[in-house]
Parts: C-alpha cells; sequence; structure tokens
C-alpha cells in the first residue's frame, strides 16, 4: 500500500472544485474537460455547474481513506500523463494501491472472460515475459484472460481498473485476486464508491484500460466482445494494437482474426510485441523475497534445479542436498511472487 504523502500539483481548493465538478449530475469527462476550458478553473465552474457540496466530496474521501484508498484527480502529479492526454480522460480516479506503479510504462492484456486453458496460459507467460521486460501489466480483472494475466504480473506489476467502485468486487470469484492486487500492485475506479457495476460502465471501463497503456493484447476475443471495443478504443488512442491469432473454426477468435485482417499486429509470443515497443529503459524491480530466506547458495541452487517441467519436491531435496524445510520455505516465497505452479503428485515446475 502506498503511506507516502499526495503530490499534488493541483491548489487545494482546485482540487476539492474538480472533484465536486466530477461527481455533479450530468457532467461527463468531456463535458467536464470542456466546462475547465470554458471557465478556466474548475472554481469558476461550480458556481454554475456543480450539484454535489464539499461536504458530500469529504464524505467520499473519508470513506476512501478508511479502505486505504484516495483520489487522483485530473491535474495530479501522479495522475497518468498517457491518460491525461486523451479528451474524455477521466476527471478523477479511485485509487488503492501504490500508485507509483503509474508512473511506469503499461501494456494491456484483455481477452475472453470464457478464456480456454491454452489462451489463460498463453496470457500468463506473455504477462510474465512482459512483466520481466519491464511493463506493468493492466486489465480489466474480468474472469479468464484478465485475470490470469494480473495473477502472472503480480510479482512485477499490475494495474487493475474496475467498472464498479473501488470497494465493491466483482466478479465475486476475484476478492482474493483484487486484495492481492491492492498490496502489490494498484486498483483504479472511475466511479464513485459504492457503485455496482452496469452494462454502460464496462466500455467507459475499457478506454482506462487502454489509454493508461502503450498498447493492448488482445487474446481469444469473439465478435462483439468487450476486448474489440477496448482494441477499437486503443486505436484511436493512438496505441498499438497487438493479437494473438486463432483458429478460423473457433469462434473466439472470430474478432481476434478479424482485427489482423484489417492491419492489427500478429503476435506469437512476446518477442513480436518487444520488437515493436522495445524494452521499457526504466524497469522497477519487484522485490525478490527469496534472497531474505535461508542461505543464499540454497536458494541458487533450489532455483537452478527448477524449470518448465513438472518436478517432485521429494527429488528437490535429494538434488539439491538441503532440507526439506528449506525447500518448503523458497518454494512458498516462489509461489507468492507468482514464479511457481504446484501440480498433482507433490510436484511443482516454474512459470
Amino acid at each position: 500500500m502506498f503511506d507516502g504523502s499526495p503530490e499534488i500539483d493541483l491548489a487545494p481548493e482546485e482540487r476539492r472544485a474538480r472533484l465536486r465538478l466530477a461527481r455533479s449530475a450530468r457532467i461527463g469527462p468531456v463535458t467536464f474537460h470542456e466546462a475547465l476550458a470554458h471557465f478556466g478553473s474548475a472554481r469558476a465552474a461550480c458556481g454554475t455547474l456543480a450539484t454535489v457540496s464539499e461536504a458530500s466530496i469529504e464524505r467520499e474521501e473519508t470513506a476512501l481513506a478508511a479502505v486505504g484508498g484516495r483520489f487522483l484527480v485530473f491535474g495530479d502529479a501522479l495522475y497518468p500523463s498517457a491518460l491525461a492526454a486523451l479528451p474524455d480522460a477521466p476527471p478523477v480516479l479511485s485509487a488503492m494501491g501504490d500508485p507509483t506503479w503509474l508512473t511506469r510504462p503499461m501494456l494491456a492484456i484483455v481477452g475472453a472472460r470464457d478464456a480456454s486453458l491454452a489462451g489463460r496460459r498463453f496470457a500468463a507467460d506473455l504477462a510474465a515475459t512482459l512483466g520481466a521486460a519491464g511493463f506493468v501489466i493492466a486489465s480489466g480483472l474480468a474472469r479468464g484472460i484478465d485475470a490470469a494475466a494480473h495473477e502472472a504480473a503480480l510479482a512485477t506489476g499490475t494495474i487493475a481498473v474496475l467498472a464498479c467502485g473501488i470497494d465493491q468486487v466483482y466478479p465475486p470469484q476475484h476478492a482474493a485476486l483484487q486484495a492481492g492486487i491492492a498490496e502489490r500492485g494498484l486498483i483504479l475506479s472511475e466511479v464513485p464508491m459504492g457503485a455496482p457495476p452496469t452494462a454502460r460502465a464496462f466500455p467507459r471501463r475499457n478506454r482506462i484500460v487502454s489509454g493508461l497503456s502503450v498498447g493492448v493484447v488482445v487474446i481469444e476475443a469473439a465478435e462483439r466482445s468487450g476486448s474489440l471495443i477496448t482494441a477499437q478504443r486503443a486505436a484511436e488512442q493512438g496505441r498499438e494494437v497487438f493479437v494473438v491469432p486463432g483458429s478460423p473454426m473457433d469462434p473466439r477468435y472470430a474478432g481476434s482474426n478479424g482485427l489482423i485482417r484489417d492491419g492489427a499486429i500478429l503476435v506469437r509470443d512476446a518477442n513480436d510485441i518487444l520488437s515493436v515497443l522495445g524494452h521499457p529503459s526504466s524497469v522497477r524491480q519487484a522485490p525478490d523475497k527469496t534472497k531474505e530466506i535461508v542461505g543464499g547458495d540454497d536458494v541458487a541452487r533450489i532455483v537452478q534445479a527448477l524449470g518448465a517441467v513438472p518436478t517432485a519436491v521429494d527429488e528437490l531435496v535429494r538434488r539439491c542436498q538441503v532440507s526439506a524445510a528449506s525447500v518448503a520455505e523458497v518454494l512458498m516465497a516462489l509461489e507468492l511472487e507468482g514464479r511457481l505452479e504446484r501440480h498433482r503428485g507433490n510436484r511443482v515446475s516454474l512459470i
């Protein structure tokens, strides 16, 4: 969780006025920015347009702080610059976690909710590789591809954008994942606390996912899917659109293959993306918890003995000549970092 002092460029009065304007009736993102341009400031616009009191904003801010969150207002130092450049940039974002992840290069991975096992695995491998290369992975915390990408990028940085209030959990089965992202990454939401997910909120959420990112990777998008909306918004925003191809016989790839036909970049692995975007020059390294436990030589032997092929834990103990307790400690640390997968028969492999 972020516990530093807010980095704010706006004067406190103007910041509070922008919050009031953003939460006022009939003031959407475009109208908000038009009002700033017309009146010169939110303070001036509030006299005519604001329908929300300062007391109401104070209550929401207090409630947000109570769950460990804070506001990021358009004009704040930590408000993402890529998003701020858009004509429909969210006037305010609720944030839970560490907002300094927003200063890092971001790449979105989106796709089918009812994704295949192969699609989820590909998304996880891609997220882990791109995360190791220096990208923070952004997505929408939906089932399937989104969840696989978030989980694989927990160790290197991930940002989830919600279509509901930041205090809500949707879908319900992602409660643990959402809590993990809030602790180790960042959760964002454009809508007020307590707001349930609505049909119109998801396309609006998608423009934020793409707007934060230098590019969007689409995996298993059917025709008329939300992922296609994200890809369309990405193209409109001047972002790169990358697509993983699939069988023309599989309806889960109908939208994906259509994007490739229309000029999106075909992706076979992470190198196809890195060859276009390059490696970010500024990489935030996630802490390696394995360095904090047992002896360094023991850790190195255990990690070196692991690979993509599942290995029995008992075999690791024999091969590395360390205690079972030490092996268990290292494996737990690797698992918490999202680098280890457990299999039947007490076998493990690196992700």
